[in-house]
């Protein structure tokens, strides 16, 4: 009877235990999944009924309501968590803006199909149309849209912003620089050359540090062998498949790192030395079509601004500056 009451005792103690262990995954998991600002990147006055799941439905590179927005921006997402302030501070120097802005953070090369294909977008079962007014992205990525004709001239760079490697926090896989990423155990999350920008210049460091022999071993023999995982959104993904233990490391704008260490997740990074590494002027051009000129005019204004300039040196952004002649 003893041994019985025990043993049930036991057994109780330890369903206790490992239901807590579950609520513990189940919050953690809740915590590390986007969306990651806690509703500051949207600036809708009346949201209605809130309904998010972090880590089933989200939306979270889908920001303000597309129900006749005053300005639409489609901005390269590798500062999705800059555009909080940026909008607020926006919105503050042009009041009649408020709540009235939408904008969209997917990767550069799938913002253009979108631009493409008339701001039409589906995700999951939802498909909804914001036709842009403003594209920002990299200086190469907004001058091709400008030779193609979809974009206005000229294209306005504004701020640069050097690569980094993210791992976990403490780094625990000893990582000290790209030839690592070679190593048979490193696990990545590398961003689709397809469709993801940085992509390239990952690629030009990648050589920079090892040759076409480290870009091979990351970018295919890696890929072939499970080692290295493409993304399809690498600033939502690489971090949150280190924070789930599915990758050890992946190359990210350094802004992005910091942004996850800035708010608490346990995430770290490991220097690229300037030698190898490759920086990004960030511009910014006005749609052909935009509907909203007055407010596109004002917006590309404004991302130039000190007050503008200031919010991106808070992520690790630096000014633009024009090279001497």
């Amino acid at each position: 009877m003893v041994f019985a009451a025990a043993l049930t005792l036991a057994c109780s103690a330890t369903s206790a235990l490992a239901l807590d262990g579950a609520a513990q995954a189940t919050q953690s998991a809740q915590v590390q999944s986007p969306p990651w600002q806690h509703g500051q990147n949207n600036d809708a006055v009346d949201r209605g009924f809130e309904f998010t799941v972090p880590d089933a439905d989200n939306l979270a590179d889908f920001h303000g309501n597309p129900a006749h927005p005053a300005l639409v921006l489609y901005v390269g997402g590798n500062y999705f968590f800059a555009m909080a302030p940026l909008v607020k501070a926006f919105e503050e120097k042009y009041p009649e803006y408020k709540g009235r802005l939408y904008w969209e953070t997917i990767p550069p090369g799938l913002l253009v199909d979108q631009m493409k294909a008339g701001g039409t977008v589906t995700v999951g079962n939802m498909t909804w149309t914001a036709k842009p007014d403003v594209y920002l992205a990299g200086l190469n990525a907004v001058q091709k849209q400008v030779d193609a004709g979809l974009l206005q001239s000229p294209a306005v760079p504004y701020a640069t912003n050097d690569m980094t490697i993210m791992v976990a926090k403490g780094n625990p896989k000893h990582i000290t620089g790209l030839l690592d990423l070679g190593r048979p155990d490193i696990t990545l999350a590398m961003p689709n050359p397809e469709f993801e920008g940085i992509s390239r210049q990952i690629k030009a460091s990648l050589d920079k540090a090892g040759g076409e022999r480290l870009e091979t071993t990351i970018y295919e023999s890696k890929v072939k062998q499970g080692t290295t995982e493409l993304t399809h959104i690498h600033h939502r993904q690489t971090p949150l498949w280190i924070m789930q233990g599915r990758v050890d490391a992946g190359v990210t704008w350094q802004s992005e790192a910091v942004f996850q260490e800035q708010i608490g997740h346990p995430i770290g990074h490991v220097a690229i030395p300037e030698s190898q590494n490759t920086t990004a002027i960030y511009a910014a051009a006005i749609v052909k079509s935009t509907a909203h000129a007055e407010a596109a005019r004002r917006w590309l204004d404004f991302i130039r601004s000190e007050q503008s300039l200031a919010i991106f040196e808070r992520f690790g952004f630096k000014r633009y500056t024009p090279r001497s002649p």
